[in-house]
């Protein structure tokens, strides 16, 4: 009985790569022939077909076609049951550095990837890289070796959602008693392959940290991410802002996307507020802007806005020495595409002007 346990566990967590650079051009191509697929013959076509299609273009057998396809479900690009590609596969493919795919693909391993997803039939409950992220929140750091012990648990054991530190630490001696950490040791190449690629994971003397802790830790401090919000998904917006920022200013460091300064704290300031956000808007990085915390104060609480050409518009109850300032500061019109021109507008018509005043009633207990 104990032998059928301990083989169940070890097929839990199982993950293998057909490939492991998820930037180069053979996974790439992979992932554009799955979408061209897909449109041209719909959901619900038929598997055997899509792996002809694949076998013939990619000029491989069906085994590796078979291989390349189940891991793509696996990480979530791919519906199971020949339900089509995710949005956020298309982006993907797309996308035009290895930094902003890095963005995406923490988006979709953290949503929707599970390992026992196939595309025969999808798996319920949990992902696998879900549960590890939510536990790495939990206990702040995850050594290689905890990691290996984390692979042999079935997750829909623990409702929560993830591991306490002392569960954590009880799994991984079961895990080395059992001797599953040296049998499978080799294993989590994989596995660690794939956390290495996400946005914000970061290894450190073998221990794995969210990268902005390792940086508290061991090198540059960072704002605490904003309470009540899925702090990965924040972290990954952040990124992307970052990213936006860097590019723009052809800078190795962020800016301000408003006054151009590498200030060494930078906030990822929402402008639709999160919190009248729906979840397609709350993460979405359009529906963001890079500032200091001078002007994301300024902003966020609506004492000032911006017209469709990057000017500041000023609240007329704001100090003239502060107008004066603000005057010379502007948002380069390269961050206003046509998405963060409708949530600016929101932020115009509902936020400028009024949101201090609540903030105002709110602290001194008048509503």
């Amino acid at each position: 009985m104990a032998n059928k346990q301990n083989q169940t566990y070890e097929e839990y967590w199982q993950y293998t790569a057909a490939k492991t650079d998820l930037n180069n051009a053979d996974f790439l191509n992979i992932l554009h022939c799955c979408i061209a697929f897909f449109d041209k013959y719909g959901c619900d076509s038929a598997y055997e077909m899509l792996q002809s299609e694949l076998a013939s273009l990619m000029h491989v057998t069906f085994p590796s076609v078979r291989k390349m396809i189940n891991q793509l479900v696996k990480l979530g690009f791919l519906y199971p049951e020949m339900k089509g590609y995710r949005q956020e596969a298309l982006e993907y493919s797309r996308a035009k550095t290895d930094k902003k795919r890095g963005n995406i693909l923490s988006k979709i391993v953290y949503k929707f990837s599970n390992f026992n997803n196939s595309m025969e039939k999808p798996a319920s409950g949990q992902g696998q890289i879900n549960f590890f992220l939510k536990t790495l929140e939990e206990t702040g750091s995850i050594s290689v070796k905890e990691l290996t012990a984390l692979m042999f648990i079935n997750i829909n054991n623990y409702p929560e959602g993830f591991l306490s530190f002392d569960e954590l630490q009880n799994i991984y001696r079961i895990a080395k008693d059992a001797g599953f950490i040296e049998r499978k040791y080799n294993q989590i190449g994989h596995l660690k392959n794939l956390l290495g690629k996400l946005d914000d994971i970061k290894e450190h003397d073998g221990i794995l940290y969210f990268k902005t802790d390792a940086e508290r830790l061991f090198g540059a401090e960072e704002e605490r991410v904003r309470i009540g919000r899925d702090s990965y998904l924040q972290r990954i917006y952040k990124s992307e802002l970052e990213n936006e920022s860097a590019q723009y200013y052809k800078a190795e460091r962020p800016k301000c996307m408003v006054e151009g300064i590498s200030h060494p704290v930078l906030i990822a300031s929402h402008i639709k507020p999160y919190q009248y956000s729906d979840e397609n808007e709350a993460f979405d990085s359009n529906n963001g802007l890079l500032l200091s915390k001078n002007i994301d104060s300024l902003f966020d609480l609506g004492y000032i806005t911006f017209a469709d050409d990057g000017t500041i518009i000023p609240s007329s109850i704001l100090p003239e020495d502060v107008k004066e300032y603000i005057s010379e500061q502007r948002l380069g019109k390269a961050f206003l595409n046509d998405k963060r021109l409708g949530f600016m507008k929101y932020h115009r018509e509902n936020i400028f002007d009024k949101r201090y005043a609540l903030s105002y009633i709110k602290r001194y207990n008048r509503i």
